[in-house]
Formats: C-alpha cells, structure tokens, sequence
C-alpha cells in the first residue's frame, strides 16, 4: 500500500496507526514512472505533484502527466493546509521557463497540459504576465493540446485576471479551497468572496471554456457549508472537485474528519442538482487528479 502522509487525529488512529480503508491503495505498477521525473529533471521543472505531496502523484507519473507549478517552488503566502515552501521574496521567475514547459508537454505527449502557479504577490503583476507566456508557448510547440491554468487570486486585481485569459485557456481553474467560515484559518490573505468574484470575472469574460474551481473537507467544516460552497460556485463553475484534506507536515492544520466516499457522493449529486456539468469529488480527487477527464474536447476523453 502506498504511505500517505496523513497524520490522524482520531486518538484511536494515533494508537493503531491505521487509516481509513478508502485512503489506502495499491503502489503502481511498470508505467512510466522513471521516464516522467527525468524528463521534469531534464528540464528543469517543478510540479505541485511533488511540492504539494500530492498522494497521486504516482498514479500520475505511471501515465506520464503531471501538473507543472510556474514562477518557481517558493510562495509568498503561507497557507495552513499547503506544504509549499513559504518565502516573501522569492526569486525572479526564469525566463525561459514557457519554453521548457512546453517542450516537456511534448515529451511527454500531453493533449491536456495543466500549468498552476505559486501566488507571487512580490511582484508587480503577481506573474500574470509569465503564465500568459507560457500558454502562448504551448500553443505554439504543441497544436491541438488543451490547456488549463490554475491560478492565484491575484489580490482580486481583475486587469491582471485578463492578462491570463486573453491568452484563452480552456480551462480557468482557481481554487476557493475552504468554507466561507473556515477561509481566514485556511488560506492566508486570501478572501472567500475575492474568490467567487475572481471566478465570476472569468465566466463573464467569455475568454475561456470552463470556469473550475475545488476544494478540501476535514478541516472541520459542516455539511450545510460545504453544501452553500457549492451553491456559492455553481454560480461560476462548469467544474467543481471536492477531495479529503491530508496533513502533509507538522506543522500544517491538522485533519479533523476523514469523510466517508458516501459523502462526497451525496456532495457530487448535490452539485448536479445545482446545474455544475462536471462535479469530481472524492477521498483522493485533487484540483488537478485526472483534468483531462473535464477537457472540452470531447477527443480527449478518456
């Protein structure tokens, strides 16, 4: 069984050390593992796979994908659930960064590149700019790929929003990651309705397909908010994935809930009933776990 770090907080777990059945799954086999982390080494990459610690990342390594994190590995928030290293003045983005990410997109064969960032609020356009750049470059070396972006709130400046989709992704991706009650613990400087607005910008824009958005449960948040969460982004989003939040250090907020597969169901078919085209949600779903499924392109489908 694969290790996940998830550090319980249910005293019976502490003392067993076992977790639920459905967070436990069987290593990969064979797949293409080795061939994916060479080519993000080769050049010269990061990937939220690995700085988030994210427990798919090996499923996705075997298929040969893997979700790029732009502006380098160092992010100028420090939210409680997020392992990413935290600094406040990270170093300038590198330039040539577009061009390798999309000459590994080809490499690897991708025909849905997913391409997230780390909130760069040192600098003067939080890196709308660069992750414009690097659409543009992808659709230069790699024709026919579907592209989706999952970016920070941009401090809610909806000008530098723009910049990004003028570039048209298919998919606009920003995550309001938590209940409205549980925002300011969650995410640092981060505002609930800065989100919602952020999203509602990208729907009016017309500039991108779908509009997609996710978020954790166990932080002790309540059915009746997660429920007005989804209300709240149906409004928006044409996607919505709702995983478990996993613990991925010590010093991060600690699980206070492993919610059963039966709830996320029950929160799926809520979602449907509120007109979302595409709710995933499950213990291990992430914002960016399996994001070709939700490609516009129906040839991409899998």
């Amino acid at each position: 069984m694969t290790k996940l770090n998830i550090l319980p907080n249910n005293p019976e777990e502490k003392r067993s050390g076992r977790f639920p059945s459905w967070l436990h799954r069987k290593l990969p086999r064979g797949g293409q593992i080795f061939t994916t982390n060479q080519i993000i080494e080769d050049f010269r990459l990061n990937t939220v796979c690995e700085e988030a610690k994210c427990p798919n990342r090996l499923e996705c390594y075997t298929k040969k994908t893997a979700t790029f994190l732009a502006l380098g590995k160092e992010c100028t928030r420090n939210c409680g659930f997020c392992d990413i290293d935290f600094s406040k003045k990270p170093k300038l983005p590198e330039e040539d960064e577009p061009e390798r990410i999309a000459q590994s997109v080809k490499k690897l064969g991708l025909r849905h590149a997913v391409i997230t960032m780390v909130a760069r609020d040192d600098l003067p356009d939080q890196g709308a700019h660069h992750m414009g750049k690097i659409i543009l470059a992808i659709r230069r070396g790699n024709p026919g790929v579907t592209i989706e972006v999952l970016t920070s709130d941009f401090s809610g400046d909806v000008k530098l929003l723009d910049i990004v989709l003028e570039q048209r992704p298919e998919i606009f991706n920003h995550n309001i990651e938590t209940v409205r009650e549980l925002t300011p613990r969650v995410r640092h400087k981060a505002k609930y309705d800065r989100s919602l607005n952020l999203l509602k910008a990208a729907k009016q824009s017309g500039k991108t397909t779908f509009v997609k958005s996710g978020m954790m449960l166990g932080l002790g948040e309540t059915e009746a908010q997660v429920k007005e969460t989804i209300k709240d982004l149906s409004l928006s989003c044409d996607i919505i994935t709702i995983g478990q939040y996993l613990q991925a250090s010590h010093t991060k907020l600690r699980v206070k809930e492993f919610v059963h597969p039966d709830q996320f169901k029950a929160y799926e078919e809520y979602g449907q009933q509120w007109g979302v085209r595409h709710m995933y949600c499950g213990p291990l779903v992430r914002s960016s776990y399996n994001a070709n499924l939700f490609a516009p392109d129906p040839s991409y489908l899998v």
